[in-house]
């Protein structure tokens, strides 16, 4: 069901694999700021720990030139005892070492890797804590996930990605002091893999108080999404977007009706609905609503699927396991 694959780019730039410790010396390596850079080790009986490749990535990078930085796959990222916190420890220690480091992603892997609610994380506060020049940050992974109400005035971009995401870190998300940010993506999952999240959870993000300079909010693969669609037709930073998502997740006719029937959306220059509910006559009137005033709509339902046993129907958000 998990379709969350490989960072393409970061903060513009495309993503490049340091080579494995069995590649080394194979691959020419480019400039430090050409690229994002992607550090991994293998998942299943890796022979080299992520802070060892780190520390290869140290001795052949000039790291304070490094722009973006991504971890990937790390050593028995599935472990509770392990996970991503060591990548977080070992980066926290380095920060000296990297004062031009603009953006970071932890976690970045493929089902094939680990699939995402297996993904162990950690307080990755603790990243943004350690490098207040940072613009973006990401973070896949709902296992362990913690996310403490934090003041960063720089960060522009904040992304995380889980298959089922903790009440305590949409609620510490929405406590921050982020003035500076654009951009919210928030994948919140599933009760079958933690997401325990409810509508007032996210109410102060959709207040918008303290997201003054928010143009672009993704509140994604929700098992939720019809009482999130309501919310968002009254919600009073929906005024200020550029760009809006409720993808993902389970929205219904329901929640397709509020969302038409709400404030006006016509102001948007894009709303992504992919993997939804709902039926061809809806997906018609959202066509002739917004895409008539020029809104980029994406409505396609995907592989979305619904399916009826012991006389309930069944729904699935696009990314849970």
């Amino acid at each position: 069901m998990s379709y969350a694959e490989h960072l393409r780019e970061s903060y513009g730039l495309p993503v490049f694999d340091f080579p494995l410790r069995e590649d080394e010396g194979a691959v020419e390596l480019p400039a430090a700021d050409a690229v994002a850079w992607r550090v991994s080790t293998e998942v299943y009986d890796s022979d080299e720990s992520w802070p060892d490749a780190f520390a290869r990535f140290c001795a052949a990078v000039d790291t304070r030139r490094v722009r973006a930085l991504v971890t990937g796959a790390c050593e028995e990222a599935y472990d509770h005892e392990g996970g991503v916190k060591p990548a977080i420890d070992t980066l926290v220690d380095a920060r000296d070492r990297l004062p031009a480091l603009r953006a970071l992603f932890m976690g970045d892997m493929e089902s094939e890797e680990c699939e995402i609610s297996w993904i162990n994380q950690d307080d990755v506060t603790r990243l943004l804590e350690a490098f207040p020049e940072l613009e973006e940050f990401g973070a896949r992974g709902g296992s362990g996930l913690v996310f403490r109400a934090v003041s960063h005035p720089r960060l522009r971009s904040l992304t995380l990605e889980t298959g089922g995401m903790p009440a305590a870190v949409v609620r510490g998300v929405a406590a921050s002091d982020l003035p500076a940010l654009e951009r919210l993506e928030l994948w919140l999952g599933t009760a079958t893999y933690g997401g325990d999240s409810e509508i007032a959870d996210v109410a102060p993000i959709l207040d918008g108080a303290r997201l003054p300079s928010l143009r672009h909010l993704g509140l994604r693969n929700s098992d939720y999404q019809d009482e999130i669609a309501a919310a968002v037709a009254s919600a009073p930073v929906v005024a200020r977007l550029e760009s809006l998502d409720l993808s993902m997740g389970v929205l219904t006719e329901e929640g397709g009706t509020a969302l038409l029937e709400g404030q006006p959306l016509t102001h948007l220059k894009s709303l992504d609905l992919h993997h939804n509910y709902l039926g061809g006559p809806m997906r018609e009137r959202f066509q002739e609503t917004l895409g008539g005033a020029g809104v980029t709509l994406d409505l396609d339902p995907g592989h979305a699927d619904e399916h009826e046993y012991d006389g309930r129907v069944w729904r699935y958000v696009a990314v849970g396991e």
